[in-house]
């Protein structure tokens, strides 16, 4: 059943914008109305979940159930943790920290000690990228030894090695720092010090969906590279470090256009598309990666347009996924930059996280709310 802006309004008992930011967030799905093309329909049992979920103190399998998304914490962590709206690595504001701080100095801070990354760990071959960076953690995934009754200066030192066969993938192995290497395999030099920063800013936020698969990975007592690798496939998704390339797409499509960027993007919201790239639910006054990011940069008309039109239209401010889109354009770097970028800068995260499971020796083993057919009592 789809209902009507009024009646979808009415049972979530919300304004319009909170609306809008729901069905950009891919929570409620709409579409058309075949009647009157720029009114939009709202899936009703959508509406009805989101609004049983705000109302009342849920019980406590409901909070069980939640936990795992986007809900209350599950396991501790002395890594990263964001409150009051900023991102703190080990205490220490990320924000500052972009000041001035490098990729590496992130990982000495992250893993309690960093030297300098081991050359000549991968070959340069004809293909370079993630999907290089794939290839080289699982044939590192095949003999590296367990992590399990392994010292911590071991352990960093495979950490120093696995991220050295990351970046050594996604850019040919060289000297240098990482963000003037990548500055130099997109040969943009001028872009070095953004870089830079995006690194830092990109290194790690607590327990995201691919941390949340390395912990798991090593908890089982494998090694880090299989716990990179897991890292690594689970951030390949379009919903976490691909979302930039969906931004790309959408700040193009409505640049194309020719039409005022907020009834473009009032259109594209009446035909049931989400909106990537804003709003965060850790940040209620905005992401502050991406202001930190944005603050930076001179935004390309496009991204401008859409960065306006977005704050109109959902009352949603940009979140980190925008602002490594818009730094990808604001440089003219190749289409496959953001992927590259943040493969590079989470490895750290990655590592951290699991360098504080090994010692933490528990295995992560949730259990199911089992919702299949009534087993059979005998």
């Amino acid at each position: 059943m789809w209902l009507p802006a009024a009646e979808a309004l009415r049972r979530l008992n919300v304004k319009p914008q909170t609306l809008y930011a729901n069905v950009s967030r891919g929570r409620i799905r709409a579409k058309a109305d075949p009647t009157e093309p720029r009114r939009s329909l709202y899936n009703s049992d959508d509406i009805d979940r989101l609004a049983r979920r705000t109302s009342g103190r849920p019980r406590s399998e409901a909070v069980a159930v939640e936990a795992i998304n986007w809900g209350q914490p599950v396991l501790p962590s002395a890594v990263s943790t964001v409150a009051n709206g900023r991102l703190f690595y080990r205490g220490q504001d990320v924000v500052a920290l972009a000041e001035s701080a490098s990729l590496e100095d992130i990982a000495a801070l992250l893993w309690g000690g960093f030297s300098s990354l081991p050359s000549g760990t991968s070959r340069a071959g004809p293909e370079m990228g993630t999907g290089a960076a794939l290839v080289a953690l699982a044939e590192r995934a095949a003999v590296d030894p367990p992590s399990v009754l392994r010292n911590p200066f071991a352990l960093r030192a495979d950490a120093s090695a696995i991220l050295a066969t990351v970046a050594d993938a996604i850019m040919s192995p060289g000297a240098g720092r990482q963000h003037q290497r990548l500055a130099a395999h997109f040969h943009r030099p001028a872009a070095a010090d953004d870089l830079r920063a995006t690194l830092v800013l990109l290194a790690d936020h607590e327990l995201n969906a691919s941390t949340f698969a390395a912990r798991v990975t090593v908890s089982t007592g494998a090694s880090l590279a299989a716990g990179a690798l897991a890292g690594l496939a689970a951030l390949s998704g379009p919903l976490h470090g691909r979302a930039s390339q969906a931004i790309a797409a959408l700040a193009d499509d409505l640049a194309r256009g020719g039409a005022n960027p907020t009834d473009a993007l009032r259109e594209w919201l009446g035909e049931g598309r989400a909106v990537p790239g804003f709003g965060h639910r850790l940040y209620r006054d905005g992401d502050i990666r991406a202001t930190a990011l944005l603050g930076r940069l001179h935004l390309p008309p496009a991204y401008a347009g859409l960065l306006d039109a977005a704050e109109a239209v959902l009352g949603e401010r940009p979140n980190v996924d925008f602002a490594l889109a818009a730094l990808v354009a604001a440089h003219n770097l190749p289409e496959t930059a953001p992927m590259e970028i943040f493969a590079l800068a989470r490895s750290v995260g990655w590592l951290a996280h699991m360098l504080e499971q090994v010692e933490s020796g528990a295995l992560i083993r949730p259990r199911a709310r089992y919702v299949g057919p009534r087993p059979a009592v005998t």
